[in-house]
């Protein structure tokens, strides 16, 4: 199995042929924990905590250095549903930890931009 940095080396991106696109397309199966018209949210298929979901966004951006001024509302959402979905799970309360990889070194593996939220354990700090 390779790593996430091995994977994020080898991804390309286009629009809505990634896992995520198929996903939002219905063609990989899916349980979402959240959704709306803008995002959803599911668990990590290879989780890095006890708990480790990710929130989507329909709109296919590839990385955050693609959003435009008109994405804003979009990453505030993001970031609302993550932590709105963070308090429903229960072993969050202590706190957890968000992330967007942007491009090769920052390890994105998948081209559809992302936020990992990650918990449920304490986290190490520098995370690189």
């Amino acid at each position: 199995m390779a790593s996430e940095v091995e994977k994020a080396q080898g991804a390309t991106g286009g629009e809505g042929d990634t896992i995520f696109g198929k996903i939002l397309k219905g063609e990989i199966p899916c349980k979402f924990i959240y959704e709306d018209e803008q995002c959803v949210a599911f668990d990590d298929v290879s989780p890095q905590g006890p708990t480790h979901f990710l929130v989507i966004p329909r709109k296919a951006i590839s990385k955050l250095d693609d959003v435009t001024r008109d994405d804003e509302q979009l990453l505030g959402h993001m970031l609302l549903v993550a932590k709105k979905v963070a308090i429903e799970i229960k072993n969050l309360d202590k706190g957890y930890r968000v992330v967007i990889n942007n491009g090769t070194e920052g390890a994105q593996s998948v081209y559809h931009l992302h936020i990992h939220v990650i918990g449920g354990r304490q986290m190490e700090w520098p995370p690189g």
